[in-house]
């Protein structure tokens, strides 16, 4: 008997300690950078994503791991900071993406789009409400964005923990729709100032299968935004529903990196548009997006 309980003992103090290792695996095994690797993404339209493992640059006497990507991005409202990030650095605290002017620049084009899609379809409604006989008059709808992101956005912390929610990046936008052509632009325009915080949880682990493979003990991380609105002239707030999320599941493997990524987003100003609104346009539903793992190679360190 006494034999029995020490076997099962023994069995107990193992298999605490295997999940002790799991639970302590660094984060940088989730998100590899040896020079020359590389990996083939693709997306849910067919089209094909490389990265490559390249020189850093060194910032305030720091070296800082890059990527490039083929092809170039052209359009940033496709800008995805877990798709593209250009520098990262690895440390005691976890990993970092050095994305804050990227980021600022796929929110300013995102948001950009949106709000010329608002103003030209307002256009077009001021327009058909004139009486008939009256001359149109010569008129447009402008457009400012300006945002401001943290530099380094937190992709994973050092300690990998389940259900343990981390602040990711903050950003802040101001927002104009300015008509030109009626009157004092002061008197007329809308001003919409937006902050959008992001927030990441590992939901837990996953085999994954991808065209690249099958990969088993995949990290299941989702990252959520939550935007508030304040906006000038401030309509009652039961005129005007919230902005919309975007929520974003990546995978990561041990050793391999980004297996696979689905996003969803919705619109930070469109969404706010209430759904009874006297508006002859449909306006889209939320984007998204998919990513998965092609082929791939990762180069050992030397």
């Amino acid at each position: 008997m006494l034999r029995k309980c020490s076997v099962a003992f023994i069995l107990l103090l193992v298999f605490s300690f295997s999940v002790t290792l799991l639970g302590i695996e660094p984060a940088q095994v989730y998100f590899p950078g040896t020079l020359e690797s590389f990996w083939v993404y693709e997306d849910h339209e067919g089209n094909e994503l490389t990265r490559v493992a390249i020189e850093g640059e060194e910032i305030a006497g720091k070296t800082y791991p890059a990527f490039s990507y083929e092809p170039e991005l052209e359009d940033w409202a496709d800008y995805s900071c877990f798709i593209h990030p250009s520098l990262y650095n690895v440390s005691e605290a976890g990993i970092t993406l050095v994305v804050g002017e990227e980021v600022e620049n796929g929110v300013n084009a995102r948001l950009k789009k949106e709000m010329d899609m608002f103003a030209e379809v307002l256009s077009q409604e001021m327009l058909t409400q004139l009486p008939p006989g009256v001359e149109i008059p010569n008129f447009n709808l402008h457009v400012d964005v300006e945002a401001e992101a943290h530099d380094h956005l937190f992709l994973l912390p050092d300690t990998i923990t389940i259900n343990e929610e981390w602040d990711v990046n903050q950003i802040e936008v101001k927002a104009k729709i300015i008509p030109e052509g009626l009157g004092d632009p002061n008197n007329e325009q809308l001003k919409v100032d937006f902050t959008i915080v992001e927030t990441g949880i590992v939901v837990g682990t996953e085999t994954v299968e991808t065209i690249a493979g099958t990969f088993e003990d995949c990290l299941k991380v989702e990252y959520r935004t939550e935007t508030t609105a304040v906006m000038t002239p401030n309509p009652p707030p039961e005129e005007v529903a919230p902005s919309g999320e975007t929520v974003t599941t990546v995978w990561f493997a041990p050793n391999v990196g980004i297996v696979k990524l689905h996003q969803i987003s919705g619109y930070m100003f469109l969404d706010m548009i209430p759904e009874d609104a006297d508006f002859s346009f449909t306006f889209p539903p939320p984007t998204e997006k998919t990513l998965e793992l092609k082929r791939y190679e990762i180069k050992t360190a030397e």
